[in-house]
């Protein structure tokens, strides 16, 4: 056997593609499109090395037109989350002992395909299957996922480098063992990047995983499953399954081999899975790793001297980008009276030239939300909100579910800073604002670190650099990814490691090697060179 301390290639984070008129990228991926809309798919789940159809078939569609049907997957039951267990358990032994620079070329080779050939597709399904427009698949579909692998290499070797000191006559060393037993990758449908870094990362440092996606975003799954199966992932090492959360976790949790979750989703279903672990924490082989990231309830808090202009770009963008389908969202505003009127008027005149529509035509910034569920719970928070009369709608409040789940950009002036909009995660395209008064910075503060138990992302706007770091203070704990001048949201793997504390999650930073240390249990070596032969020290000796 031939050994060697390797280098991995340098991470640098992808370029994002423009899709200008007439570019490569835009033809190719109209084209994917085109393709993606006349074939109807059949999609297995995949267990070990088997692709698993049920027969129980479930309808996939494009939110912004629900009547035109991408194809169909299979749902599994119980039996076929016991299936995906054992396939992981069988597949540990080889897939922990292969050598780490063989498990990392499997990805890097996965980052390569999703950059090249799979681009198009991976981009196209996401687009299709989430309404998410061309630029906002191709950073997430395309340019996350590909960091997050490339980079979580890197991340790997460094936690393999990281040794104990060692005195004379002793060598101490450490080794990062994976997690005994299997991993559960709970997945959201909002970031196809997400998802794939979800089963990915515990994959990588040697795990094993079982792999559930959100129902609506399985279109991309598939894809991902495609591009980890061509990258060479050994069979049963990433189990992909469609069954029923509470059927899935009412397996999992109560497996002796379950060794930890990693999940991105609601805050309500999270503290409830770690409340059904915590109560059958006698049940494993080990304690288990919970790693969450959650909710949020994400502020824009403007100082007095912060430019208008610069401001309301922001909101915008941070505000509806992907329809507000984002953790880290701009949902709720604090802005001064002094600037609100221009704020307000910029805003205004950016949301006329916005068009909604389909992510299909490349001219529409503004796309459908996920599905009816989701329809009818925006639309009720803003229907209520037109019924509070300290609630203004300064910008649209319309909705429409009859060809797609439109819902237009809202903006909401509530003169109540503890209102339901002000308080609740929405997660869809309304922003509310408050108006304080200009003199009133310091108490609005705050109002902001106590109005939401999350604590995700939030940003700072001002010119004067007094206010950016008395905001910096104060706000030490009210966002885990804080932002000067800046929208809260598109964290960048390798630059803003991302995640939120509070009731957004455990904080374990997706995109960064704390992550990676939540997937391996260290065991420490010590080898003695020449042991004593006697029991006796030298204190024990008289003068």
């Amino acid at each position: 056997m031939s050994i060697g301390f390797y280098n991995v290639p340098a991470p640098v984070n992808e370029p994002v593609r423009n899709y200008a008129p007439g570019s490569p990228e835009k033809l190719a991926l109209k084209k994917e499109l085109s393709h993606a809309r006349s074939v109807e798919l059949d999609i297995p789940m995949f267990i070990g090395g088997e692709e698993v159809r049920t027969g129980t078939k479930l309808r996939l569609s494009p939110p912004h037109d629900h009547k035109h049907t991408l194809g169909y997957f299979h749902e599994g039951d119980a039996t076929h989350v016991e299936q995906a267990i054992q396939a992981a358990l069988h597949a540990k032994d080889a897939w922990e002992n292969l050598s780490w620079e063989h498990r990392a070329a499997i990805f890097l080779k996965a980052a390569d395909l999703i950059a090249g050939p799979y681009r198009a597709r991976i981009n196209a399904a996401t687009m299709l299957g989430q309404s998410k427009s061309a630029y906002q698949a191709e950073i997430d579909s395309a340019c996350e996922i590909i960091d997050f692998l490339r980079f979580n290499v890197n991340y790997m070797v460094e936690i393999y480098k990281q040794q104990p000191n060692s005195s004379p006559g002793f060598w101490n060393r450490v080794e990062q063992r994976p997690l005994e037993g299997f991993v559960f990758a709970l997945t959201p449908f909002n970031f196809t990047a997400i998802a794939g870094n979800l089963p990915t990362a515990p994959a990588l440092m040697g795990n094993t995983v079982i792999w559930k996606p959100a129902y609506s975003q399985i279109y991309s799954a598939y894809v991902l499953m495609q591009v980890f199966r061509e990258a060479g992932v050994p069979d049963g090492v990433i189990n992909l399954i469609y069954v029923d959360g509470p059927v899935t976790g009412d397996v999992i949790f109560k497996h002796r081999d379950f060794a930890g979750i990693h999940f991105t989703g609601s805050t309500s279903v999270f503290q409830q899975i770690w409340k059904t672990i915590g109560q059958n924490i006698s049940l494993y082989k080990s304690y288990p790793r919970i790693v969450g990231e959650t909710g949020g309830k994400d502020f824009v808090l403007a100082h007095p001297s912060a430019h208008p202009k610069v401001l309301a770009t922001a909101l915008i963008r941070g505000a509806f980008e992907y329809q507000g389908q984002k953790c880290s969202a701009a949902s709720r505003a604090y802005i001064p009276s002094n600037i609100w009127d221009e704020v307000k008027g910029y805003m205004l005149e950016d949301l006329k030239q916005i068009k909604m529509g389909s992510p299909e035509d490349f001219t529409n910034f503004f796309n459908a939300v996920i599905d009816e569920r989701a329809f009818d719970k925006i639309s009720t928070y803003i229907s209520n909100a037109k019924k509070d009369p300290a609630i203004e709608v300064v910008a649209g409040g319309n909705y429409d579910k009859s060809k797609g789940y439109f819902i237009e950009p809202t903006i909401l002036l509530s003169a109540n800073p503890s209102s339901v909009p002000m308080c609740e995660e929405i997660f869809g395209p309304v922003l509310t604002v408050y108006v304080y008064q200009e003199q009133n910075f310091e108490q609005t503060i705050e109002l902001v670190n106590q109005t939401s138990p999350y604590a995700l992302t939030g940003s700072i706007f001002a010119q004067d650099r007094y206010a950016i770091e008395l905001a910096t203070q104060k706000l030490r704990h009210a966002a885990g990814n804080f932002y000067i001048n800046d929208k809260p949201t598109g964290a960048v793997v390798g630059q803003q490691p991302f995640g939120g504390s509070r009731a957004s999650g455990t904080n374990d930073k997706a995109g960064s090697m704390i992550n990676l240390l939540r997937w391996v249990s260290p065991r420490v070596i010590k080898e003695t060179f020449v042991p004593p032969t006697d029991f006796r020290y030298p204190f024990l000796q008289e003068e």
